[in-house]
């Protein structure tokens, strides 16, 4: 997949090591000679810490400590919604108006924190990183799993919104324009904004009225930009990586999505369960573990030993109910390939972290186990 593919998107809940994964495919596939770019929509910073940047924002950014030496290249960014709104604003509008758009009250509450407008705005950065064609390979690292529905369903619901009536009804002063409009409309069209002018405020109003009007023209450009985008994720070239972790709730998001990738005939590449844990010593079970465990504390003996034996026990019990697990989405989803990474240690918090859950995901090492 590293070696082959243009776009590849991790998605799933959140605190699965989902940045982490995607920050490890990145840099595996800038070591091996691609040049790539790794772009982050969480709004944790887990992403910079990982990779030793000090910050990360709208602008891709080089890695330092990558490996070039088979002429890669690594890069990474964190999206920043309102600055990609802004620049969207900037190029696709005349001066006057964007001036216009950025100071509107309304405009800038739904560039920093509508509903949506942070998947809107990937999509949006997605095909601008395409379109730039600097790289060869693009990672997507998503909102946890429900917000990368969200990434999914943006073109959808921008045109919704675009086409609700409301919003049509707002546009219709300036199509018709002043006095004329307004005698078109009559008493009718006065009695809706008085009671809409009690709802939601004058001042409101007028804000979402002048923000409608300026952004008249950009409509059908964020609806095309969109849609376009969506066909490129469903394209050859495209594929989507899920992240979980061995817990029920986890696994049941990445059920979700799967069927979701499904339905929409997305192409997957496959599921990662992360943090796995195993044991090399089955042949002492948990409860034979736990049995000389109380032998030895009820005799007043080898107090640490004891305690070994319980942590034995209690690894094993957790091992074998993440198995079950795991088990239990391999039999609704028999199809999808599927691999196990272990839980390290501690965080991955530099490169070397890094390269180590690559080769765990490529298979180099005995962290991956293959289900």
């Amino acid at each position: 997949m590293l070696a082959s593919e243009r776009i590849i998107v991790c998605c799933g809940s959140g605190g699965v090591g989902k940045t982490t994964t995607a920050a490890a495919l990145a840099l595996r596939a800038a070591e091996q000679g691609r040049s790539v770019v790794v772009l982050t929509i969480d709004p944790a910073r887990r992403l910079a810490q990982s990779m030793g940047l000090t910050e990360l924002d709208n602008t891709p950014r080089e890695v330092l400590g990558v490996d070039l030496s088979a002429g890669g290249r690594l890069d990474a960014m964190m999206l920043d919604m309102k600055r990609t709104f802004d620049e969207i604003v900037l190029a696709h509008t005349t001066s006057e108006r964007a001036d216009q758009l950025l100071a509107n009250p309304f405009y800038q509450s739904l560039s920093s924190s509508f509903a949506g407008t942070q998947e809107y705005m990937a999509m949006e950065k997605l095909g601008q990183l395409d379109a730039a064609d600097d790289w060869d390979l693009i990672i997507v690292d998503t909102p946890p799993t429900r917000s990368a529905l969200d990434f999914l369903d943006a073109p959808s619901r921008l045109g919704a919104f675009l086409d609700g009536r409301l919003l049509r009804l707002l546009l219709m002063p300036a199509k018709a324009g002043g006095r004329a409009y307004v005698k078109m409309l009559g008493v009718g069209f006065g009695m809706f904004t008085k009671v809409l002018t009690k709802v939601i405020g004058a001042q409101l109003l007028t804000d979402v009225s002048q923000f409608v009007s300026a952004m008249e023209t950009m409509f059908g450009g964020f609806r095309q930009r969109a849609e376009k985008t969506y066909r490129l994720l469903g394209a050859p070239g495209t594929s989507f990586v899920v992240v979980a972790a061995p817990e029920v709730a986890a696994l049941r998001e990445a059920s979700y999505f799967v069927d979701r990738l499904e339905t929409d005939g997305m192409p997957l590449a496959g599921l990662v369960v992360n943090r796995m844990h195993h044991s090399d010593g089955r042949s002492l079970t948990a409860e034979r573990s736990l049995a000389a465990a109380e032998n030895l504390t009820e005799h007043g003996e080898h107090p640490l030993a004891a305690a070994v034996l319980r942590v034995h026990a209690d690894r094993l019990r957790l091992a074998e109910r993440e198995a079950r697990l795991r088990e239990r989405f391999t039999s609704a989803h028999p199809d999808t390939p599927l691999i196990e990474v272990e839980a390290l240690a501690e965080d991955v918090h530099d490169l070397a972290g890094l390269r180590e859950i690559g080769d765990a995901l490529a298979g180099d090492e005995r962290l991956a186990r293959v289900g």
